[in-house]
């Protein structure tokens, strides 16, 4: 099929090369000209483990190209991936005015009938309202949009994985047809009809067929901040077990693998730490109590999960200040500066955070990172 990505970001460009890579025809565009400059002349703006390998084995095969005239790309494909970012405003709500630009665009630029795909995280009832715009933005074109929501369950570091072995692939539609086109698109992964870019051929994990799950839209969307949400909540439990461990003599490792061996809980994400950090985590939670709220359902359980994550710099510190009783003019080895290992991403990294502190308590810092460090 002929796809479009419009939003080059993590999630944009490892969806693009993926899709790419499965035989389909991908155009990426983004606002940012420098960005697809760079990856028309070769290049790789963000470090994701085999991310580089695909986009070069795409770009060999002639299935992917880019442009900054995002006109261009709408016009050229059947469906567009919306993959901007929808950061959060100061009341936790998600902005979406990337995605209403978008929708501007695909109303205005199109000059056949599309199938738009909401890619980015977005609170539920934003594939309804991006329908209600393409429909108003159109002005009575004649031209017909459908909208399926498609959440991400990328993880970076994992990404590429990710995409060609998911868990299970969640599509929210409002009709058939609809229905029919996202099949096409992921049947590749469906039926493993790929040549895998991250195992030797032949050594892909072996394992029951994918789920497609087939959902209404609000239902697809709700999945995504759900999923984030809960994994966010098992990360400050185990902060708050540690906490306790700490204070009757425990050791929260040997607790926390125990509890995981509990076939009903598992062992990921339930390990204790500096929080959770990135763009993900943090701007889901408050994202999700948001739209409770607006529906009059108060999520306390995942306030207090938020207000533990907060509270993991200052409790670090306390044993920071422990060991070395004055901090100022000590120096102080930092490894790691991304919010997680094996990727380059700095956002909300809680590394950062304990830099900023040891800098602000007159440490001397020395950082080291193998990705992030530029």
């Amino acid at each position: 099929m002929r796809l479009s990505v419009v939003g080059c970001g993590y999630v944009g460009l490892v969806t693009g090369a993926c899709l790419a890579e499965a035989g389909h025809e991908v155009i990426c565009t983004d606002i940012d000209e420098k960005r697809i400059a760079e990856l028309q002349a070769g290049g790789v703006p963000i470090y994701e483990e085999h991310l580089d390998k695909i986009l070069q084995s795409a770009r060999t095969a002639g299935k992917i190209s880019y442009t900054s005239d995002a006109g261009e790309a709408i016009r050229k494909s059947d469906a567009i991936f919306i993959c901007v970012g929808t950061p959060p405003k100061e009341n936790g709500d998600a902005d979406l005015s990337a995605i209403d630009h978008v929708a501007r665009q695909i109303a205005t630029e199109s000059r056949s009938s599309k199938l738009v795909i909401e890619k980015s995280t977005v609170p539920a009832r934003t594939g309804l309202e991006l329908r209600r715009a393409l429909t108003a933005y159109s002005r009575n074109s004649g031209l017909t949009f459908r909208v399926a929501s498609n959440p991400e369950f990328l993880r970076e570091g994992t990404a590429v994985s990710d995409f060609f072995h998911p868990d299970r692939i969640v599509v929210g539609v409002e009709d058939e047809s609809s229905a029919r086109d996202m099949r096409e698109i992921y049947r590749p992964i469906l039926e493993r009809s790929f040549s895998c870019p991250v195992h030797n051929n032949g050594t892909c994990p072996s394992g029951s067929a994918v789920d497609l799950l087939i959902t209404t839209i609000n239902s697809a969307e709700l999945i995504k901040h759900a999923s984030n949400s809960f994994l966010a909540l098992k990360i400050s439990y185990a902060n708050v077990i540690a906490d306790l461990c700490e204070k009757i003599g425990a050791n929260v490792e040997e607790v926390t693998h125990a509890m995981g061996l509990d076939s009903r809980i598992g062992t990921p994400f339930l390990r204790a730490g500096l929080g959770f950090g990135g763009f993900c985590f943090p701007k889901d939670l408050q994202a999700f109590i948001h739209l409770a709220g607006t529906v009059g359902v108060d999520f306390d359980i995942l306030k207090a999960a938020e207000r533990v994550n907060k509270q993991r710099i200052e409790r670090f510190f306390d044993k920071v200040r422990n060991a070395l009783w004055v901090v100022k003019g000590k120096r102080v080895a930092v490894l790691g500066l991304a919010f997680k290992a094996n990727t380059d991403d700095i956002r909300f990294s809680p590394a950062l955070e304990v830099v900023k502190e040891l800098l602000r308590q007159g440490a001397q810092v020395l950082a080291s990172d193998p990705e992030a460090i530029s």
